[in-house]
């Protein structure tokens, strides 16, 4: 993939992003789509309104007009580059199932997304070998273990790292400074987590997850606390299984 898109990415989701949205949807074949909306109206605005006339740049934000406004596959994006393209059929497969776009409001940039289509267990294993190259800011959770009716959620997905290693690859290594620009950076990271059958049951608790209706579940991340050492999770178990109809 263009490494400046990768970096782009990157730093939207790290340094430019008022929270991020995701769902995530589990199909009956055993298949899972994802969407996560980088919601960027919000800090545009206050730096906007932060900047003095004399220093304000028409072009600040003209960047995120290089990025379609449709959906498009990475694979597209890569065809477009002049850059050497990837030839590893695994890699390819997957670039065809992650798409992106940018998001606008009268006619000005509000924010990114991202998402990825039918993805099988296969695929992600694939696509954990991708992102080891290639930092493609997804979601973690969509790694869970699914197989048409029952999710094994590893709360150990309930993590930044990707986030945390963006910031990294923009100079701030310190653990210290990395979660101070996190916690100021992100206002909220919410992830919906929705069945296309009845959710039976579900074993297992987190503080930050609970069951919405009889389709959905949401994880609510509390960054804050995601960095205080001092705070202790009431319920914070290792595996959550949901089982379906």
């Amino acid at each position: 993939m263009n490494k400046s898109i990768l970096l782009f990415l990157i730093s939207l989701f790290v340094l430019q992003s008022c929270s991020i949205n995701s769902e995530i949807v589990y199909h009956k074949n055993a298949t899972s789509s994802s969407v996560t909306d980088i919601d960027m109206k919000q800090f545009i605005s206050e730096m906007k309104a932060m900047t003095p006339d004399s220093l304000k740049n028409d072009n600040e934000f003209s960047d995120m007009n290089k990025f379609p406004s449709t959906w498009t596959s990475l694979y597209e994006l890569e065809q477009k580059n002049k850059e050497k393209k990837t030839t590893n059929p695994d890699h390819i497969r997957i670039m065809k199932k992650i798409f992106m776009k940018s998001n606008k409001e009268n006619d000005q940039p509000t924010g990114l997304s991202l998402k990825t289509e039918n993805l099988t267990q296969n695929d992600y294993q694939q696509l954990i070998n991708y992102t080891q190259k290639e930092k493609i800011p997804v979601e973690q959770n969509i790694f869970n273990l699914w197989d048409g009716k029952t999710l094994t959620i590893d709360t150990e997905n309930f993590n930044l790292k990707y986030f945390e290693g963006a910031m990294s690859a923009k100079g701030s290594a310190d653990s210290q400074n990395v979660a101070s620009m996190m916690t100021t950076f992100l206002k909220g990271i919410t992830t919906i987590l929705k069945f296309e059958n009845k959710i039976k049951s579900v074993t297992g608790k987190h503080d930050w997850l609970q069951q919405i209706d009889e389709y959905t579940i949401k994880i609510d991340y509390d960054i804050k606390a995601k960095y205080d050492k001092d705070t202790k999770l009431k319920n914070a178990d290792k595996k959550i299984i949901v089982v379906t109809e």
